[in-house]
């Protein structure tokens, strides 16, 4: 086996390179003909689905002029940690032995940040201990000194609903102002909290709304991740036959963090051969492993919230959560009831709501795990 191969073809935790990486083929030629025409791109879809993955193997396909730089906000509070994220994930994808990289190093030393190092892995970090005026500056100044390079740049921002909590005020406003005037910068924006997002970027009171091209992400296709899963067997010499991925597919519902995590676990355990048995195993050890968490939905939740929670996980698809049918077949009581409790789930992020293929609006629980062991009990 090849020395550079990983040990376990299923990674669930991050982007390992195009190797491990199923599909979204059509994805990726959407963002990147979105970039070279000179617009940005934000993402949509329900978590866990694989946005993350997808924007960091855009950036490892981008065409030649192109430079990529991906930044993850979710731990960032305010502008000056936004700055110190995006100066040192620049500093990191340009490195200094390389003129380009020198140049920005020397603009970015002209800003007077302190440079230190991860004890971890070595890399260099940028960090500013400047005034609230001085940060919106120093970021603005980024912004224009990648806009004036001979190539374009792509920023891919993750979890960018983060700014929502900024203390700054109006910090969408002040960076759509900032990026509307980029002509050699374009963005690719994304996040998990997919209520937030869409707010962010499809409300007409909002300053981001139209400014980019909308990209829905929905999940694999089911033939295709099928395919990809039994090769990636075969490639490291084990077997696993198409009925039985098939019934992996169905139990996670096509999820792509749900369906990882299980092929992971069946393939770490299966000497030569995955079987039935294995992987219902394996599915069973998962959510005893995740009980806690399941009842800990319980104990922050109230009684009719905690219900309504468990009566949508058992449906799998809900399309009318008011409708006597739904209500009384799980003793839900009022549909005012109904309609409060699933106000908290949603802002909780334990069910979200879609649109199918005709359109028709429909609520469904994000833990895929928490919806099986669910219809166990």
């Amino acid at each position: 086996m090849n020395v550079n191969l990983l040990e376990n073809p299923f990674p669930s935790t991050t982007y390992h390179g195009a190797e491990y990486f199923c599909d979204r083929e059509a994805e990726t030629a959407r963002l990147i003909s979105n970039m070279q025409n000179g617009n940005s791109t934000t993402l949509m879809a329900i978590r866990r689905i694989g946005k993350t993955g997808l924007m960091q193997h855009t950036l490892s396909q981008l065409p030649l002029g192109w430079k990529g730089i991906y930044i993850d906000i979710l731990e960032t509070e305010n502008l000056c940690q936004f700055l110190n994220l995006l100066t040192t994930s620049i500093i990191n994808a340009v490195p200094e032995k390389n003129n380009i990289g020198q140049m920005f190093g020397n603009f970015i030393k002209s800003l007077r940040p302190v440079i230190s190092f991860d004890t971890l892995t070595g890399a260099p970090q940028a960090t500013f201990d400047i005034k609230p005026k001085d940060v919106e500056a120093n970021i603005s100044s980024v912004f224009q000194f990648l806009e004036k390079q001979a190539f374009k740049t792509v920023i891919a921002i993750d979890e960018f609903q983060q700014i929502l909590s900024y203390p700054e005020k109006n910090t969408d406003a002040w960076l759509r102002t900032r990026i509307q005037h980029l002509k050699n910068v374009v963005f690719i924006f994304s996040g998990s909290q997919q209520h937030l997002i869409s707010e962010l970027f499809t409300s007409p009171k909002r300053p981001f709304f139209r400014s980019t091209q909308m990209l829905k992400l929905e999940k694999l296709n089911h033939t295709v991740y099928r395919n990809f899963i039994v090769s990636m067997f075969k490639k490291y010499n084990k077997e696993i036959s198409v009925a039985i991925v098939n019934e992996m597919l169905e139990w996670t519902n096509n999820h792509t963090f749900y369906v990882q995590q299980l092929c992971n676990r069946v393939f770490a355990v299966s000497p030569k051969k995955a079987t039935s048995k294995i992987w219902k195993q394996q599915a069973y050890l998962l959510l005893k492993e995740q009980e806690t968490v399941f009842f800990s939905f319980r104990n922050m939740l109230t009684n009719p919230q905690w219900q309504l929670l468990k009566a949508i996980a058992h449906e799998g698809v809900v399309y009318q959560l008011t409708a006597n049918q739904f209500l009384k077949k799980f003793d839900l009581g009022t549909s005012a009831t109904v309609l409060r409790s699933l106000k908290t789930l949603i802002g909780y992020e334990l069910v979200y709501n879609e649109f199918d293929t005709k359109g028709k609006q429909y609520y469904s629980v994000y833990d895929v795990f928490f919806q099986r062991w669910t219809e166990s009990r």
